[in-house]
């Protein structure tokens, strides 16, 4: 599935993305910049990070890179601050850096760990550093990358469960705490999504029709359509959205 091609309304906005150097992060930031704003594209990967800029640009739009490893607070500050510094300020947030398997054992110390704090406390430290700018903007948008696992179980990933849920939960919390600031806070769950983080998965085209199979749809989804309603849920026409959990899943969760 193509993009839709429709502008959100972000125009003199500010944009930032994490985990942006592919998959959806990379989509996100392309509607983003299709929809008027300047985007700061942040992701571990300088060299996907790289390419993403310069597709905004041969677009016409604006947009740097800045490296940042979310599970580092002291780099999640920088990055917030280069956004700022580059362009002016900050107005949209997509908090889309995360991990999946890290082994088969996710209740191995080390696995656990990483997870979390990769999948959970990354969005926590980029929700408090974006949060803390915007306030003193007068408001914003924050939207952060959780999963249907974040609504429903999965026997075979307790650490990606666990983190996802709270992802859900931070967004309602962030709802709560800066709605009277006028920052909207919002958590996106995707479906099984055609990303570089999934293509191992579908490699065997019997795998692939497995997976296929499993969504009522009958097909995975794509990074563009998960990027649509991350921008909606930041654009003006979701000024009373907030706290909500966002399932994009092709009917997967709807049993």
């Amino acid at each position: 599935m193509s993009d839709l091609g429709i502008n959100y309304g972000l125009n003199g906005k500010v944009a930032l993305v994490t985990g942006a150097g592919g998959g959806i992060g990379r989509a996100a930031a392309l509607v983003f910049a299709r929809s008027g704003a300047s985007v700061l594209v942040s992701d571990v990967n300088e060299a996907g990070g790289a390419e993403t800029v310069a597709l905004i640009e041969a677009a016409g739009g604006k947009a740097g890179f800045f490296r940042c490893d979310v599970s580092k607070a002291d780099e999640v500050k920088a990055m917030v601050a280069a956004a700022v510094d580059r362009f002016g300020g900050l107005d949209c947030a997509f908090n889309n850096a995360g991990i999946n398997r890290l082994g088969d054992d996710e209740y191995d110390d080390a696995i656990w760990e990483r997870n979390i704090g990769i999948n959970l406390s990354g969005v926590m430290r980029c929700m408090r550093e974006e949060a803390a700018v915007m306030v003193s903007r007068g408001g914003g948008a924050i939207v952060n990358t959780a999963s249907i696992n974040g609504l429903v179980g999965n026997p075979g990933q307790p650490a990606y469960v666990a983190a996802k849920h709270g992802v859900v939960g931070l967004a309602r919390h962030g709802a709560l705490r800066w709605a009277k600031a006028g920052i909207r806070v919002n958590a996106v769950c995707p479906g099984v999504i055609e990303t570089p983080m999934t293509a191992p998965l579908v490699a065997d085209p019997q795998m692939k029709a497995v997976i296929d199979a499993m969504t009522p749809m009958g097909r995975m989804g794509t990074a563009a359509e998960i990027a649509e309603a991350v921008v909606w849920l930041c654009s003006p026409a979701a000024s009373f959205v907030t706290g909500h959990a966002m399932v994009v899943d092709g009917g997967n969760t709807a049993f």
